[in-house]
């Protein structure tokens, strides 16, 4: 596995993080947190499309490609920062490795289901610069600057797969509550999938608890989780698709199927550093998505109104920003071989 040199985007990300748990967002006077049009270095390469559509609910901005391919997240800045964030946080769950998997040495076709900003394709690019990379996305949201080995392409990849060629490794990455049919999507990686070749999905498992009992069962928290669960069922998604990912991969017909749990804390609390520093991560990226991970997700799901929505927030927020509450969730690392 390679490890990954830390890139500029990576730094900004892990600046933009040193709030602490007791500082609301708002008391914060970062503006973002990857500036990508500082990063000269990378030479410059187009999306495919150009598909911009997007709609405004709630103040936040969504896209609006494909209605039928309903996704709850809103693709704004302050929705791009938070997945900025989350590529440093992953960076530090995995010790600086890019990938899990045993991937060969010099592969030739990788593909990103899902890539989002685009962050983990440049990486991938840099470090195996023999191989093509393609990022798949249904949101325009990518970086500008990239190398010359990496290109974006604006589609849904629940739809029928068109590639030309099939890959030597295959990723997804924070996928939960935005893929419909988990047993196709895989069916259609292993299709594509060269043998030999591997696939890999990362996710976290947002089933927040304390071993302390310092999270107890009428936390709002559980409550908030509970109803974005609901309202994703309504939509046909699932929120806990990870540990049911392994049995999809052997169904679609991978072998070496290889499971990794860690657990993530959840706040400053932990006295080992780099749990403290995995842990103020997750809660920033946490608190700062609360807005953006529920207002489409419960009014469109459940019915509810932005008022009522705002008031379990605040609630939320209040729980997340006390010391005293040892909150965790986990995550999953996936990984299997195609014969």
């Amino acid at each position: 596995m390679a490890e990954l040199q830390r890139p500029a985007h990576a730094e900004r990300a892990e600046a933009r993080g040193t709030r602490s748990p007791e500082e609301s967002p708002e008391d914060s006077s970062d503006e973002g947190i990857a500036d990508t049009s500082s990063i000269d270095t990378r030479t410059t390469a187009s999306l495919s499309s150009s598909i911009q559509e997007v709609s405004i609910e709630h103040g936040r901005k969504y896209h609006s490609y494909k209605d039928h391919s309903f996704y709850w997240r809103p693709n704004d800045n302050d929705e791009l920062d938070r997945l900025d964030l989350i590529h440093m946080l992953v960076q530090l769950i995995n010790d600086g490795q890019i990938h899990q998997a045993p991937i060969a040495k010099n592969p030739q076709g990788i593909l990103d289901i899902g890539c989002g900003r685009g962050l983990w394709c440049i990486d991938m690019g840099d470090v195996y610069p023999s191989a093509s990379v393609i990022g798949v996305d249904i949101s325009p949201s990518q970086v500008t600057f990239v190398p010359p080995n990496v290109k974006f392409e604006i589609d849904d990849v629940e739809e029928e797969w068109t590639f030309r060629a099939p890959f030597d490794y295959i990723h997804g990455q924070y996928l939960m509550g935005a893929i419909r049919d988990w047993p196709r999507l895989l069916k259609q990686c292993f299709e594509y999938t060269r043998p030999g070749g591997w696939v890999e999905f990362q996710d976290f498992y947002p089933e927040y608890y304390s071993e302390d009992g310092s999270l107890p069962p009428d936390a709002k928290l559980h409550q908030w989780l509970r109803l974005g669960e609901q309202a994703l069922n309504a939509f046909g998604r699932d929120m806990f698709p990870s540990t049911k990912i392994p049995d999809y991969a052997r169904q679609a017909g991978y072998t070496n199927v290889k499971v990794i749990k860690k657990v993530l804390p959840i706040g400053t609390w932990p006295e080992d550093a780099a749990q403290k520093r995995i842990g103020h991560l997750n809660w920033v990226q946490l608190y700062e998505g609360l807005h953006g991970m529920s207002m489409r997700l419960l009014s469109n799901g459940l019915g509810w109104k932005y008022e009522e929505i705002e008031v379990l927030l605040s609630q939320v927020r209040k729980e997340l920003k006390d010391p005293n509450i040892h909150a965790q969730m986990s995550y999953y690392i996936v990984y299997a071989q195609k014969p």
